[in-house]
């Protein structure tokens, strides 16, 4: 039987307490987590567990979510670009050095503003169900358009119900091919975190601020056409968010990077995580 050694630490930035999950040996080639909405580094449980015997693994909450501090908006910025600089203070003050990254949902932009800043600090992105291009945006995006654009008490309408139950199952289950085998624990855990007080307002500010990453593509295609970074897509096909057209434009500019599909939703580890898992060990070596 494997052995269960994923730790649970905590790490001070800047006076915000970042919670994280870490694995396997720190001497080994290093891979940070980035997670997005509905749940954290949780999502990243069973993937570390795949993989610590053959990485150093570290998978952390962005301010608000998981087990991290949750700053009041007047002292934190729930904005992508401010929660990616406090990402990169943590990678540094880990040292980690070079890292590969996994990136999903808005682990993406996060990776993306790191990158463009740093141009050489990631040796591999992984990016699962993620996005920079318009046409990689789905019809749940879509739908939340009027609010990216024009937040107000009538679009705000219209993504409230994306924190609710039935909006956490939209991620978990809408595209899975057998939503038996996903773990009810997982979306209630999530809805555990998103009904605290200030979840609402934090996530609706987040989700808002979206329409600064879509502003940056232009940037961040230009980026990756010049820069051809090496990497792996691993993509749920099924997915309402970002769907495989997103996936399909990242490699029509990347073209040497790798794309495996699964018949699944947004967060297919929750189906294919040991297939991932395999991918991860035959890009990386």
């Amino acid at each position: 039987m494997k052995k269960q050694s994923v730790s649970f630490k905590t790490l001070n930035v800047e006076g915000i307490n970042i919670f994280y999950r870490e694995a396997g040996d720190p001497l080994k080639q290093p891979i940070i987590f980035l997670n997005g909405v509905p749940n954290s580094s949780s999502a990243f449980q069973e993937l570390m567990e795949d993989l610590q015997d053959k990485y150093y693994l570290i998978a952390p909450d962005y301010p608000g979510f998981g087990q991290s501090d949750v700053p009041d908006q007047k002292d934190y910025e729930y904005t992508f670009d401010n929660i990616s600089k406090t990402v990169e203070k943590f990678i540094d003050q880990l040292g980690l050095q070079n890292p590969n990254v996994y990136a999903i949902g808005y682990g993406g932009p996060v990776t993306f503003r790191i990158a463009t800043r740093r141009k050489n600090l990631f040796k591999n992105i992984i990016l699962q169900n993620s996005n920079a291009y318009e046409q990689g945006l789905g019809p749940a995006m879509a739908n939340a358009e009027p609010f990216l654009t024009n937040r107000n008490e009538e679009t705000e309408k219209l993504v409230k119900p994306l924190l609710t139950l039935d909006g956490i199952k939209l991620f978990f289950l809408e595209g899975a091919k057998d939503p038996g085998k996903i773990n009810p624990d997982h979306y209630m855990n999530a809805l555990h975190h998103l009904s605290r007080p200030g979840q609402e307002e934090l996530q609706l500010d987040l989700l808002h601020d979206y329409a600064s990453n879509v502003a940056l593509y232009p940037e961040w295609q230009k980026w990756l056409k010049e820069t051809q970074p090496r990497m792996l897509l691993v993509w749920g096909k099924n997915d309402v968010f970002f769907p495989l057209s997103a996936a399909e434009a990242i490699k029509a500019d990347v073209p040497t990077a790798e794309l495996h599909v699964y018949d699944t939703s947004h967060l297919a580890l929750e189906e294919c995580h040991g297939e991932i898992a395999e991918e991860i060990i035959n890009f990386l070596g």
